[in-house]
């Protein structure tokens, strides 16, 4: 069985990796014509590290990326709402960690290039139509069929495979091939600006937080190990505000990820000092900021067609809220070689992968339309605005307490799931 992929992130070269682990050939077509540590912070849960420790990389990981300790949701006074242990601290088997994507992305590229080798893993090849799914034939000639245009030259590349996966992103090309149409971002009317600040370490250097409410929020982790061992903090940090509300429309995809001045706002947070942390001081130590709108899109109807299926923000994109979007991507990867290896008819392995992950991946999309765990901060926004004494006295421990573990269970890295060996 020979496996394609089109998109060479963390979805496309986990699948990569796991498929080679597994036996079945896999080869990688990504778009870029030279991968670069790009990006900033993303969190892998322990379901996610579970399965990359399976592939041999926790140890490369911890290299790089920061075992996060603890996670803490405080209102825009600084006042504490939430929290609770992560990874190992929580009594997880596996750590949970908090990482520089691109750092993640060129581990996992390079380790690709290792095992898969070199030919297998190509760059500077756009994937540009699906020219048969492979579903009108039946028999061993079975495939699916596509074609990329190699950046370079500009020349036509046809390749033929098993099975055509499309991990190439919220973007997709190959989704957009099945759904042409109407199948917009969906924007959530607020806008992201995000960014890294090398600095002090706040509390232990290892900790998590969010502040603030559904309309202004402020998200900040260290990223950088090599950093934390020599006393100081590579802080990923974003910030969060709400557009006015003439504001419909996503911006357009020219206008994503671009560089801003700090200015646009800084404001929002010029008072958010508190004494374990200095937001505004965060904000200006940081060389370049980003801006993109904070989107997802709807669940889609179906994501295999034939040979071909999605994984990954190619099949459903969702919001940055519950640090999960990577993790199910990795997730993805891991239900579609199961199938794949435990079945002798390709197209009912596809289908099986779908039934799975497609309506789990929806709900996670649509709790987090909801604020997910977040939801809490925005609990106490509405039951306290002017603040509290005792949160117990706004919100009981047992609501907070259900809130996190209702999102766990849902996102699959519930403790007595995974210690339980569950998938």
């Amino acid at each position: 069985m020979k496996i394609a992929i089109a998109g060479g992130g963390i979805g496309g070269l986990v699948l990569a990796l796991m498929c080679h682990r597994r036996g079945i050939e896999a080869e990688v077509w990504e778009a870029s014509e030279t991968l670069r540590p790009l990006g900033v912070g993303i969190n892998l849960l322990p379901h996610a590290v579970r399965e990359l420790a399976e592939l041999g990389l926790q140890d490369a990981l911890a290299e790089i990326a920061v075992e996060t300790a603890s996670l803490s949701y405080y209102n825009k006074l600084g006042q504490r709402i939430w929290h609770e242990p992560r990874g190992r601290a929580a009594g997880y088997d596996w750590p949970q960690f908090s990482v520089h994507r691109g750092e993640f992305q060129m581990l996992l590229h390079r380790v690709a290039v290792e095992r898969l080798g070199a030919a297998r893993v190509h760059t500077g090849h756009a994937f540009e139509a699906v020219l048969d799914t492979g579903e009108r034939r039946r028999g061993p000639g079975e495939a699916a069929t596509f074609r990329l245009r190699r950046r370079a030259d500009q020349a036509e590349v046809l390749a033929q495979a098993d099975v055509l996966v499309g991990a190439d992103g919220i973007h997709s090309a190959v989704r957009r091939h099945f759904y042409p149409e109407g199948d917009l971002p969906r924007f959530s009317r607020r806008m992201l600006w995000r960014a890294v600040t090398e600095s002090a370490p706040y509390l232990d250097g290892r900790s998590m937080f969010m502040a603030g409410h559904q309309d202004q929020k402020f998200v900040a982790y260290p990223i950088s190990e090599p950093l934390r061992r020599q006393g100081r903090s590579l802080v990923n940090w974003i910030a969060e505000l709400r557009v006015p509300d003439h504001v419909d429309d996503t911006p357009p995809r020219s206008d994503w990820n671009k560089q801003v001045d700090k200015s646009v706002f800084r404001e929002a947070f010029a008072g958010w000092r508190w004494d374990w942390i200095d937001i505004p001081a965060l904000i200006d130590g940081a060389a370049a900021i980003y801006e993109f709108p904070m989107v997802d899109k709807d669940p889609l109807p179906r994501w295999t067609f034939g040979r071909v299926t999605l994984l990954g923000d190619a099949a459903h994109p969702m919001y940055p809220i519950g640090s999960n979007g990577s993790a199910q991507a990795i997730l993805d990867a891991r239900h579609l070689v199961d199938c794949l290896a435990g079945s002798t008819d390709v197209a009912y392995a596809l289908r099986e992968y779908e039934a799975e992950r497609l309506p789990r991946t929806a709900g996670i999309v649509l709790r987090n339309r909801l604020n997910g765990p977040e939801q809490v901060m925005q609990l106490a926004e509405e039951r306290a605005p002017a603040g509290f004494a005792e949160i117990g006295q706004v919100i009981a421990h047992s609501e907070l307490e259900a809130i996190a573990l209702r999102y766990k269970q849902l996102a699959g890295f519930d403790r007595q799931s995974l210690q339980g060996g569950g998938r």
